[in-house]
């Protein structure tokens, strides 16, 4: 045998070993196979790159917003008020929870890159990120007895528990793209109407501050419900035409009976307010995003989906920003590059 031949052997036995590797999700149903580094060098689908990229510059920690500036507007509250403010993000919180430590991370098994492993990672965190900015603002104007009053509202309120509990079901089942329906669903219905109430005090010009993190929550939101939602589709086109209507009836069937516990939350959370018609239309809004994330068509009318305009104003994540100068803080939160210096810099 040649070198030549002998040399073509052993590449198409490297080949045929890097064909049979498998990422480490993968090692469950797979113990015997050779465990295969993610490579960045070998993009599959330029999605994942894209959003990958997307994730890193949005990057922001609830450290850096500077909650306490809004304390003065925060005691300016009523106590129903401030009782329901904190009622609503500890409900934020509970999802968030949820999604952080199961629900991005029961989409890795069946995802169709080792990039998308990955991403999913990368979200998983930014959603435990989420939970904590909640804590952040019951820590700058609650008291340790209201905390614990809230956690204990979240625990023992049956709606609360049927909205997470209804996707948790789903995250346990066999079929991955039911999984992915039920992660596109929280992260881009859920939270909604909760979402409301901030983005309802910082078009009044009150809770700015906590306004700027909520949109920075927004904006990620956003990146994550789309970025499921075009995984969904791409896994849908190796399904067969059956197997495509069942999961389109599933999605309609969730989706209603979601939506019908958000109406039934909203009218409870925001018991004593009157805006509660426009909660609602903006669920809907929101329910209609969903869909089009799925690659669906959306479910209300314009009319049905007709939100009060400063709050769709408020949802741009640069609506009304508060910046703190000194940390760089507000919805427009960037990561400064840093450059070491060398003896040079220093020879004025």
């Amino acid at each position: 045998m040649t070198e030549q031949s002998k040399a073509k052997e052993v590449k198409l036995a490297d080949d045929a070993m890097m064909a049979a590797s498998i990422t480490p999700p993968e090692f469950a149903s797979n113990p015997n196979g050779r465990i295969r580094p993610v490579n960045w060098n070998d993009i599959k689908d330029d999605k994942d790159l894209e959003v990958w990229n997307r994730l890193i510059a949005n990057f922001w920690l609830p450290e850096k917003v500077p909650l306490s500036n809004d304390i003065p507007s925060w005691n300016s509250l009523s106590q129903h008020e401030q009782l329901t403010v904190v009622r609503v993000f500890t409900g934020l919180t509970t999802l968030d929870t949820a999604q952080a430590t199961v629900g991005e991370l029961v989409q890795i098994p069946n995802a169709l890159t080792e990039h998308e492993q990955a991403i999913y990672t990368n979200i998983a965190f930014m959603q435990s990120v989420h939970a904590r900015s909640y804590s952040s603002i019951f820590s700058t104007f609650c008291s340790s007895e209201q905390i614990d009053e809230a956690y204990r509202w979240a625990v023992g309120n049956d709606l609360v528990q049927e909205r997470v509990r209804i996707v948790m079901e789903q995250y346990q089942s066999d079929d991955p793209l039911k999984r992915k329906i039920a992660a596109v669903m929280l992260s881009s219905l859920l939270l909604y109407a909760g979402f409301y109430l901030p983005l309802h005090y910082s078009s009044r010009a009150k809770l700015m501050n906590t306004a700027d993190m909520i949109r920075l929550i927004l904006r990620d939101k956003a990146i994550h419900g789309y970025y499921s939602g075009y995984k969904y589709q791409k896994h849908l086109e190796l399904r067969t035409e059956a197997d495509k209507v069942m999961l389109k009836n599933f999605t309609d069937d969730l989706l209603d009976k979601l939506y019908n516990l958000e109406v039934e939350y909203s009218n409870q959370v925001y018991d004593g307010f009157d805006f509660i018609d426009d909660v609602q239309a903006f669920v809907r809004y929101n329910a209609n995003k969903t869909l089009m994330n799925l690659g669906y068509d959306a479910k209300f009318t314009p009319a049905q989906t007709q939100v009060s305009p400063e709050i769709i104003a408020s949802l741009s994540p640069s609506a009304d920003e508060n910046h703190d100068f000194f940390s760089g803080s507000g919805s427009s939160y960037i990561i400064g590059n840093a450059e070491a210096t060398d003896d040079d810099d220093w020879d004025f």
